[in-house]
This record gives structure tokens, C-alpha cells and sequence, in this order.
């Protein structure tokens, strides 16, 4: 386990998160240093565990909950509270993902964990927001790709509604979340006082449609699906090689001319209808035949070195094998091991920021707990002597 420095070290996290985007914010504060502790529901209450990230010991679940302890909890009980309430009292971020309202009914919501800890900073993604006509609603990823717009201008034209192939609203709204429950601790460094921060998955995704949204709030603009095609600038898009496929990105006009010159393609440089930005995206698909034309005669890897020597962005289109081999990739190291007591070293998605004075370890402090790993360790930091944790496990509390 590594024991290096790292900047939310003496940090107290309690986890009361599931399924995706509430454990995606975890991990964020988790490998930065978070003493977190996961609570889940002990083995004999949930005998019926169903997982959307997999089996414990999958590479899902095990790549979303490392550098966690592992506590298990009947919070459905006063005994189970109490527990709960007791590492309150010690922590600095408590963060949930229940539906909007799960939190009041088990007596776990804000208001109720200020009165044990002003310096709370509560953390909460719900699908659609806590309050308001879909307030109470489950929310899904993929429910909210389609209601916050994404999913129409995803895919080909007239292709109809096509989801994004990772789960982007759970992942955007547990960052944002992890990054607001960072300004809450920040302000509580002025005030002393802890805040409720939240988010949605819909709040998030609409934040992500950026200047697709603003298109249509400032131009009144409707996005339509743009394939792979950018939605504004012409050319950049997928083009044909003769081993297979590049991407190039020679929107405005000094690009397209070094493209053009790079590719000895004069007659579409001199083309009085490709000359400015607005001409190029009215003429997108004869200018991208054309491309076609020119980038078929060479293979990608040479075109790929060609554009990039011109100023050109250009690059390999990659099946995920091929990315985690590709030399500035693991140039990078973004792909981190860690250490697990039964299913050996793994390798896991590292963070994608980099602290110079606290980098992440190259090695991850904990793999993902088993359920319950942690349970009597962590009641005994609490105090419990072995007697009353003796007692909690015979009444299923733990």
C-alpha cells in the first residue's frame, strides 16, 4: 500500500453511494488521499445484491471503488444510525446518491447530520434534480442522455436518437460533484460551516452540451446529428486511408490551407467555394469527397505524420487495445496497478489531473475492499470494544 503524501490526506469521507455516478465522485476525493469508508448494507439484509457495475471482484467494480475501507451497515435501524451518526461526529464529507427523497426516510439527509456536525459537507446526485416535477423520479445515465438532448445530435444524420458509448452523465456528475464538495470544504476553511452541495445527471449533461446549448439560448439554433463531422467547423471529421481511417481537424482557414498544400491538393486550396468557413460547411459533403480522395492514395500512419509535420492535427482512430498501447499513452501511465489480496496486481483507470509536488502513486494505496473488509477495524477506531461489536454483528446491524 502506498503511503505517499497526497493532497486530501486527513480527510474523513463516508460513502453511502451506489451504482455509478455517486462512486465515481468518491473515487475522485478517494485517490487523492480521502480516508473514505464505503458502507453497505450487511450480507444477511441483502441477500438479494444486485450490482449495475458488475460482481465485486469485476473489473468494473473493483476499477470504481479502490482506495476505500469497507464498512457494512443496516441503516434501516436506530442501532445502525447511531453507527452511522457516530463517524459523522469524525468526518468531513459525507455522499449519497439515493433518490431524492431514500435520505429523509432513513433520517441520513443534511439537516439531520448538521445537527451532529455543522462542518458537514454534504455531497448528493440525484437523476433530475432534488426538487421539482421529476424531483422524486429514478434517474438513469441513459434516461438522462435522451431527456437532456444529448442523444439527438449523437450519430449519423437521420440516423435517429443514439446514446454515448460510456455512461457520460453518471461520470460528469460525479466530477462535478467532487469538485463542489472541494468549494464546500474551501468555503468552510473561511465560514467553519459545511454546506449541502449537489448535482444531477441532468444538470450535468446539459452543462456538457456547452456550445450546443448556447446555440440554441443566444441563436435559437436546434443541433442536429453531425456524425463524425464537427458540428460547426468544415473540414474535421473521419476520412479514409488506404489501411483505414484518420481523423483530421483543419477547420478555419489557415489550416485548411496547410492541409492543402501537405496533401498537394491545390485544386482544393484554390476552390473560390471553400474559401471561408461558413462556404465550407455549406459545401461540407463535396469538401469532404474530395479529402476522401487524396487521403485513400497513402496509409494512415504517413498521412498522420505528414499532417502533424504541416501543423495539422491529425490522428489514429483506436479500438481501446490499441490506445493502451500507444506510446504516449503509456508515456503518460495513466493505466495504475494496485494490489489485491485474492485476485493479485490489477490495473485500473488513473486520474487524468497531475499534481507535481503529490502526484497519484504509481502503485494505488487499496484495491477495492470486499464487503465488509473493514468493519471491525473501523468500529474499534471508533471506540466499540469487542463486546458491543460482537453484539451489532448477531443482530445483523453490521
Amino acid at each position: 500500500m502506498s503511503t505517499g503524501r497526497l493532497p486530501l490526506s486527513g480527510y474523513n469521507v463516508i460513502d453511502v453511494t451506489a451504482a455509478r455516478a455517486g462512486p465515481t465522485a468518491v473515487r475522485q476525493l478517494a485517490d487523492w488521499g480521502a480516508n473514505v469508508i464505503k458502507i453497505e448494507a450487511p450480507a444477511a439484509i441483502d441477500q438479494n445484491r444486485a450490482s449495475l457495475t458488475g460482481s465485486r471482484h469485476g473489473y468494473d467494480f473493483q476499477n470504481l471503488h479502490r482506495n476505500k475501507r469497507a464498512l457494512t451497515l443496516n441503516l434501516k435501524t436506530e442501532e445502525g444510525k447511531a453507527v452511522f451518526f457516530d463517524l459523522v461526529k469524525e468526518a468531513d464529507v459525507v455522499v449519497e446518491n439515493f433518490r431524492s427523497e431514500v435520505k429523509f426516510r432513513l433520517g441520513i439527509d443534511y439537516e439531520s447530520v448538521k445537527k451532529v456536525n455543522p462542518r458537514i459537507v454534504y455531497g448528493s446526485i440525484s437523476g433530475f434534480g432534488q426538487t421539482g416535477p421529476y424531483g422524486k423520479r429514478p434517474g438513469v445515465d441513459q434516461i438522462a442522455q435522451g431527456l437532456g438532448g444529448l442523444m439527438s445530435i449523437t450519430g449519423l444524420p437521420g440516423q435517429g436518437p443514439v446514446r454515448v458509448g460510456i455512461p457520460i452523465c453518471d461520470l460528469t456528475a460525479g466530477i462535478f460533484l467532487a469538485q463542489g464538495i472541494l468549494m464546500g470544504l474551501l468555503d468552510r476553511g473561511k465560514t467553519g460551516e459545511g454546506q449541502w452541495v449537489h448535482t444531477s445527471l441532468l444538470e450535468s449533461v446539459i452543462q456538457m452540451l456547452d456550445f450546443q446549448g448556447a446555440r440554441w439560448l443566444i441563436d435559437e439554433k436546434v443541433a442536429p446529428q453531425a456524425g463524425n463531422n464537427h458540428p460547426t467547423g468544415t473540414p474535421t471529421g473521419v476520412f479514409p486511408t488506404a489501411d483505414g481511417h484518420i481523423n483530421i481537424a483543419a477547420a478555419g482557414t489557415n489550416l485548411f490551407d496547410r492541409m492543402c498544400a501537405a496533401m498537394g491538393a491545390d485544386d482544393l486550396g484554390a476552390d473560390a467555394r471553400f474559401r471561408t468557413g461558413e462556404d465550407r460547411t455549406d459545401h461540407r459533403e463535396e469538401i469532404n469527397e474530395r479529402i476522401s480522395a487524396y487521403t485513400k492514395t497513402k496509409p494512415s500512419d504517413e498521412w498522420i505524420d505528414i499532417m502533424n509535420e504541416a501543423g495539422v492535427p491529425c490522428g489514429p482512430i483506436y479500438a481501446i487495445d490499441e490506445m493502451f498501447a500507444n506510446e504516449q499513452v503509456q508515456h503518460l501511465g495513466i493505466a495504475r496497478s494496485v494490489q489485491h489480496s485474492q485476485l493479485g496486481e490489477l490495473k485500473v483507470v488513473g486520474q487524468a489531473v497531475n499534481l507535481t509536488a503529490t502526484p497519484q502513486p504509481e502503485t494505488l494505496r487499496r484495491a477495492t475492499p470486499d464487503l465488509g473488509e473493514h468493519t471491525d477495524e473501523i468500529l474499534a477506531e471508533l471506540g466499540y470494544d469487542a463486546e458491543k461489536i460482537a453484539a451489532l454483528h448477531k443482530k445483523d446491524i453490521v
